[in-house]
């Protein structure tokens, strides 16, 4: 089977299958495993690659006013790989290209390949469509058992954050505001509100399986969050930190509880949270380190907490 993902997580769900050599192509975005980086790229953004966040956010709206994708297949690079299966995604039109990107390109390939579109809403969906993409590439047995391995993994995760709140002896459980995009700032959806509660935490704004949505600066202030998460889609984690550390705050920010105490946190969103894939699980050991200090993670998960230890460097408006 000759296989093309557009869509990083797919990816990461092929590669853990174990379908390395079947994955003949990829997006610009599939960067993991190492190993995804060596096959052909189909996919490409219109967006430029050094715009300015304020600059992509004008540039998606206005594509997506006119009715435009932000990304273009190559339909020539795709043609020569001859796929058996392509892997595409319905869910973020922001974050890959779309069936009908695929559609208006395979209208004309006399042998069409077949097409599975994921659209994952919460993290059951993300299990499920694990299943799903071994179920379509006939390794079954494979995605049953890493299923399997992220339950076990779950199971414990979950034992920890139980003791640690009973030490913790929370009478409410902590607030996080989750900023998945800073100028201007959108809060993280769908299965990011799940991870926070999953963690041990609340939400002080998205809802599980809604999508991402804007607010504004002062209505982070005026939520209070105990904790504030800085893990724009696209950024490593320093580079989120630059960013909220060369942002403007209104009047009032300092006061936010995650401001005064030092609970503000950069994070790499690609790798634990925007990607609907295995890693995930990762994400969710993360959050629980950040909300229960005392708890045992892993070590992958324990590194890639970024503190802002933005007092010194914010600025106000």
């Amino acid at each position: 089977m000759r296989i093309v993902s557009l869509l990083p997580s797919a990816t990461e769900i092929l590669f853990a299958l174990g379908l390395d050599r079947q994955v003949v192509g990829v997006s610009h975005e599939c960067d993991f495993p190492q190993a995804a980086r060596s096959k052909t790229v189909v996919i490409h953004s219109r967006i430029p690659k050094d715009a300015s966040p304020s600059e992509i956010d004008r540039l998606v709206r206005e594509f997506s006013a006119r009715g435009e994708s932000v990304y273009f297949v190559d339909a020539e690079a795709l043609r020569s790989l001859s796929p058996d299966l392509i892997v595409t995604q319905d869910l973020c039109h922001v974050c890959a290209a779309s069936p009908e990107d695929l559609a208006s390109v395979l209208a004309n390939f006399e042998s069409k390949p077949e097409v599975l579109s994921l659209n994952p809403l919460d993290l059951g969906d993300v299990w499920r469509d694990i299943l799903l993409v071994g179920e379509q590439t006939f390794r079954p047995h494979a995605a049953e058992k890493l299923i399997e391995s992220i339950g076990e993994k779950l199971g414990a995760l979950e034992q920890k954050i139980n003791f640690a709140k009973l030490d913790q002896s929370l009478s409410d459980p902590p607030t996080v505001a989750f900023m998945e995009w800073l100028q201007p700032i959108y809060v993280g959806g769908h299965w990011v509100p799940e991870m926070i509660k999953f963690a041990g935490g609340r939400d002080v704004f998205g809802e599980p399986s809604r999508p991402s949505f804007r607010v504004t600066l002062d209505d982070v202030v005026a939520a209070q969050p105990d904790f504030l998460i800085a893990a724009p889609c696209g950024y490593t984690a320093t580079q989120a930190r630059e960013e909220y550390r060369s942002s403007a705050f209104p009047s009032g920010w300092q006061d936010i509880p995650a401001v005064r105490n030092g609970r503000t946190y950069a994070l790499d969103a690609n790798s634990y949270f925007s990607r609907p894939g295995p890693r995930l699980v990762t994400g969710l050991e993360i959050l629980a380190k950040l909300l229960h200090p005392a708890i045992e993670v892993s070590r992958e998960a324990e590194a890639a907490i970024v503190p802002i230890a933005e007092a010194k460097h914010a600025t106000s408006v």
